[in-house]
């Protein structure tokens, strides 16, 4: 096996997001320009997705990371948006998709038509999840979209399952494929939660962070291939885990935390910028053997697809938003609604590698022995509506957000907050300190315990700094420049701790402990500001 095409694509596709993030251009759209234009260049190899790597072996790991960082409180508030976009939105784009399609090209059979509107149904979770990163959306909008994500492929899989054995000559029916749905999503649900359980006490009884890292990397793995090999969906097996584990992740040790935190970043790093990268690198591969279809022909079937995409989504969005909201009950608990919201949902619907995964499974041939119906148009249609929605709504995506001028954050109100629940656990603390300093076992000398109570205090007075005043000569807050200097005093310790170890008066063993020492100390020092 050649690894070689494996590390040049991993390697090359890094350099190119780390590249992306100092240039104005979003580093996904960069990464799928710079495939197109690799896939040309004389001596690449081709880089053909495989549906049977691509959907055990990325999606996974892809959806865990976007669910593990999605709130299960934010999405249960939600539930009716997402649920009538995962699922509502992407049976409607499958048919309407589908039958425009069926009229649009001549002699393509109805079934293959649907097949196509399957593929292209469902918005992509990494694409979703680099846009509400970067354009700081509305809380409410980037958890709809989020939540879309994690679900929409498991209806968009079983929809494609469907309509692919009437293709093929199954014998399929739609109250079949009704029944196949509620029992893939059943079954997904039902494995997802069982799963839960054991490996949730396994999170909180394993006490070796390293083992717990390992554990991490394989849970969304182990949850796919479990549930399809039940004939359930591997995709709401891996959310609904990702989801539970993560709402009760602050019962699992600190370092396993902090590793886990850091192992997750570079895993879904990699693999975004991998994917982005391998859909451009699918042009060449797309356009063999495109046949009859190539030229004008071939490019007004591709516009006219993404028109449809792009039109049906709006034409779902705003009936779905709005016709609930005639319940006076609905109107009630939800407050008033702008047009923004639903506009820039209907328009942040990218496509991405799920997509174009699902139509290379495509057979080659049909159960008579003929060829599958013009498979090459539906691969070639899947890639244009995939570059498509990322290049045109991916790039516009940032400054009509800028231009609709949704309200933006108020710091002070989310400082505030940040506070009070501050203030209230550290009174909690406060008052634990004490008790146990009352009992004997636990006896401190005085220095010891005022450090206690003065870690506590820093604490409790540090969010309530930045509220303050600033410094007129730097601007920080008191906050800030307490961090500043902290970080400046552990980095001359750091310098003396290597020089010991260069002059031979510690060993590497010493200097890796003491290192990690403050390291845990400057984590705790600095709060997370991206």
């Amino acid at each position: 096996m050649d690894v070689m095409p494996l590390l040049l694509l991993v390697a090359g596709s890094a350099a190119i997001a780390a590249a992306g993030r100092r240039l104005p251009v979003p580093a996904p759209l960069l990464l799928v320009a710079v495939g197109l234009a690799v896939s040309y260049v004389p001596g690449v190899p081709d880089y053909t997705l495989d549906p049977h790597i691509v959907l055990p072996l990325l999606l996974p790991p892809l959806l865990h990371t976007a669910a593990t960082d999605s709130s299960y409180l934010d999405l249960r508030a939600q539930l009716r948006p997402v649920a009538l976009l995962s699922v509502g939105y992407v049976l409607f784009a499958t048919f309407v998709v589908g039958a425009a399609v069926y009229l649009i090209v001549p002699g393509l059979p109805l079934t293959a038509a649907l097949v196509l509107g399957a593929v292209v149904a469902p918005p992509d979770a990494v694409a979703a999840t680099a846009v509400a990163r970067r354009v700081g959306l509305p809380n409410r909008i980037t958890t709809i979209l989020q939540g879309e994500s994690l679900v929409n492929d498991a209806t968009a899989i079983t929809a494609f399952r469907v309509a692919l054995a009437a293709a093929v000559g199954e014998g399929a029916t739609w109250a079949g494929g009704v029944v196949e749905f509620l029992i893939a999503a059943v079954g997904g649900v039902g494995v997802g939660l069982v799963l839960m359980v054991p490996l949730h006490w396994l999170r909180t009884h394993v006490k070796e962070a390293l083992l717990q890292n390992t554990l991490s990397l394989l849970i969304p793995f182990a949850a796919y291939a479990v549930a399809e090999q039940v004939h359930a969906s591997g995709v709401l097996a891996v959310v609904v885990v990702a989801l539970c584990l993560g709402h009760r992740a602050w019962e699992v040790d600190f370092a396993t935390r902090l590793q886990e935190d850091a192992v997750w970043k570079m895993v879904a790093f990699v693999l975004e910028s991998s994917v982005f990268a391998l859909i451009g690198l699918q042009l060449p591969v797309v356009l063999e053997g495109l046949g009859d279809y190539e030229g004008i022909d071939a490019a007004w079937y591709a516009v006219a697809v993404f028109l449809v995409v792009a039109v049906a989504r709006f034409v779902w969005v705003f009936p779905a938003t709005y016709l609930p909201r005639l319940s006076a009950r609905v109107r009630a608990r939800e407050g008033e609604l702008s047009w923004r919201g639903p506009f820039v949902i209907s328009w942040a619907g990218m496509r991405g590698v799920v997509s174009l995964a699902i139509a290379f499974s495509i057979p080659l041939t049909v159960h008579g022995g003929e060829p599958f119906p013009e498979r090459n148009l539906i691969l070639f249609l899947t890639f244009t509506t995939v570059i498509g929605t990322l290049v045109v709504q991916g790039v516009t995506l940032p400054p009509l957000i800028r231009l609709l001028q949704f309200p933006a954050h108020d710091v002070q109100v989310e400082t505030l907050a940040e506070a009070n629940a501050q203030a209230q656990a550290s009174r909690a603390a406060e008052q634990r300190l004490h008790d146990l300093l009352a009992d004997e076992r636990n006896a401190l000398p005085t220095p010891l315990a005022d450090r206690l109570r003065a870690v506590l205090e820093r604490r409790r007075n540090a969010v309530w700094e930045r509220l303050g005043q600033v410094n007129p000569v730097t601007g920080e807050s008191v906050d800030d420049t307490y961090r500043r200097l902290s970080r400046e005093m552990i980095g001359a310790e750091r310098e003396v701790f290597v020089r010991l170890r260069d002059g031979r008066y510690i060993d590497d063993e010493m200097l890796r402990t003491l290192l990690r020492r403050l390291d845990l100390e400057e984590a705790a020092a600095y709060r997370e500001t991206t």
